[in-house]
């Protein structure tokens, strides 16, 4: 039972990371055409922010250490081939958390280098990611590099 409560956890604080991954650079493509410290810009800021600190931050550290109390409790999954290669997805996923940090400092000293049709097309990568993140734990394939 113990294993149960801390995998739904996981999965709780996976889903909640993902949609602050899905959510915030959305709010980033709105929030490009907006003026420097106009009503708007300070809205987006505000919401930006508080998607950060109060869902992404928490989600992505709970996310690591319920990985990683799964990941004891299970070893063998280390000499598995698909779930490093999922455990590298994720990782790439935490450095576009960490991107998508370095856009929101950007944006609250009033940057606006990139153009709106970037961040539409960023919006894109944590669902590619969570595609084959998803693919990978539930068909578990054989990768065999021969």
């Amino acid at each position: 039972m113990y294993y149960d409560i801390i995998k739904s956890l996981h999965v709780v604080a996976v889903i909640s990371w993902m949609v602050g991954l899905l959510y915030l650079p959305r709010l980033y493509v709105y929030h490009n055409d907006k003026k420097y410290l106009s009503d708007s810009d300070t809205t987006f800021l505000l919401m930006e922010y508080r998607l950060l600190k109060y869902i992404m931050h928490p989600a992505l550290i709970l996310t690591y250490v319920l990985g990683l109390v799964l990941t004891y409790e299970n070893s063998y999954l280390l000499s598995e081939k698909y779930f490093l290669l999922k455990l590298t997805l994720v990782f790439i996923l935490s450095l576009f958390h960490i991107y998508l940090s370095i856009l929101y400092k950007d944006f609250k000293k009033g940057y606006r280098y990139k153009k709106t049709k970037f961040y539409r097309i960023i919006n894109e990568i944590p669902t590619l990611l969570m595609i084959a993140i998803v693919i990978l734990i539930t068909v578990k394939p054989d990768l065999q590099i021969t």
